[in-house]
């Protein structure tokens, strides 16, 4: 079974989360939120979400794809937590799926794996993969090898779908994006 593990930190961005949980889920990916501090872990608009683990239970050996909700100051609380960059780096460097969106695609700057990649970011945030020596990108999904980055909320359903995607195929991606009617919208 493909495992997938999402970082919950206080102030992450409620859609984003919830979108790549649920659209992973639906995919028959097996999800783990992992949480940077004790359950309720409460997102930037005061949505509470109980996390399925802490990050200090997680091996990130066992998981095929390490993703980043945004939101503030969510993905501020990523870039400060050593257990996250580190785990991110591992993943990287075990070629598994790294994926960020909104502001979060910074984490993985961060993390020195965004060198000579193309990649995205919430629009005005640019210069955070310039200095990651990342090369942006308009678009609302980048893939470029196993790094995945979007912009923001309004791409979340995108950017899950692309997850599912690069990890379960896209005839996968294409029966639940039928499924939920985002083949309207995306």
């Amino acid at each position: 079974m493909i495992k997938a593990l999402v970082f919950l930190a206080t102030g992450f961005e409620e859609i984003e989360a919830v979108t790549i949980v649920d659209i992973l889920r639906r995919s028959n990916i097996q999800v783990t939120t992992a949480g940077l501090t004790p359950n309720p872990i409460e997102g930037a608009h005061k949505l509470k979400i109980f996390s399925d683990k802490s990050v200090d239970e997680i091996s990130d050996q066992e998981f095929d794809a390490i993703i980043c909700p945004g939101g503030a100051p969510g993905y501020k609380n990523f870039r400060k937590d050593s257990r996250v960059i580190r785990i991110i780096k591992n993943a990287y460097d075990q070629n598994k799926v790294v994926a960020a969106i909104c502001a979060a695609p910074a984490v993985l700057s961060d993390a020195e794996i965004l060198e000579n990649k193309k990649c995205t970011i919430y629009p005005g945030t640019e210069d955070e993969l310039i200095k990651g020596k990342g090369t942006p990108k308009s678009e609302k999904v980048v893939v470029d090898g196993n790094i995945i980055t979007s912009k923001g909320p309004a791409t979340a359903l995108e950017f899950a779908l692309k997850i599912v995607e690069v990890l379960a195929g896209k005839q996968v991606a294409d029966a639940v994006k039928r499924k939920v009617l985002a083949n309207i919208v995306c």
